[in-house]
């Protein structure tokens, strides 16, 4: 039911995922659905999931910025594949477990880089906004006069600031 969810989303938009067109591409009726899910909330939730599961895992034996750079660059190329659904993310509390996966990867990076619990989950969610906003903004067209290499250059550049921002957050939290 996902996957003919996304694809309906990837053809359509958003606002074409209803239960009922889910429900008329799957060849079942809408009720059947509930079998599966509670409500369009839950399938909601189940497509944001779908998305991040898209995002490669990074070896955990890499340094941090290593790890952190590959989960920035997974969630660009899962908001490109899917520009119609990606806004979600933006719009969704992290619900399930494959939400918390894609943060607690995050936040375990920032705490081998040295920062302490708290200022780690902080730092992750100021972080993945940016990450998602420039990906949200990429995939909805926001930059369309940019050429490729420009919008390359710029991620690179979004990077760099995020290392920046770890670093930073380190030298605030040393005595």
């Amino acid at each position: 039911m996902l996957s003919v969810s996304l694809q309906l989303v990837d053809e359509q938009g958003l606002a074409a995922m209803t239960m009922q067109a889910v429900a008329d591409r799957m060849g079942v009726t809408p009720m059947a659905l509930y079998r599966h899910v509670k409500n369009k909330a839950d399938l909601l939730d189940g497509l944001v999931e779908s998305i991040l599961l898209e995002v490669p895992l990074p070896d955990p034996n890499d340094p941090w910025p290593d790890r952190l750079a590959a989960m920035a660059r997974g969630t660009r190329i899962a908001a490109l594949r899917h520009p119609g659904v990606f806004p979600l993310l933006l719009q969704r509390a992290a619900a399930t477990p494959g939400d918390s996966r894609t943060r607690d990867i995050v936040c375990t990076a920032l705490r081998q880089a040295g920062l302490p619990e708290g200022d780690s989950a902080q730092l992750e969610r100021l972080l993945s906004t940016t990450i998602l906003g420039f990906a949200a903004s990429e995939a909805g067209g926001r930059f369309a006069a940019l050429s490729p290499e420009q919008l390359d250059a710029d991620f690179a550049r979004l990077l760099d600031v995020v290392d920046g921002a770890v670093l930073g957050a380190l030298a605030a939290t040393t005595p």
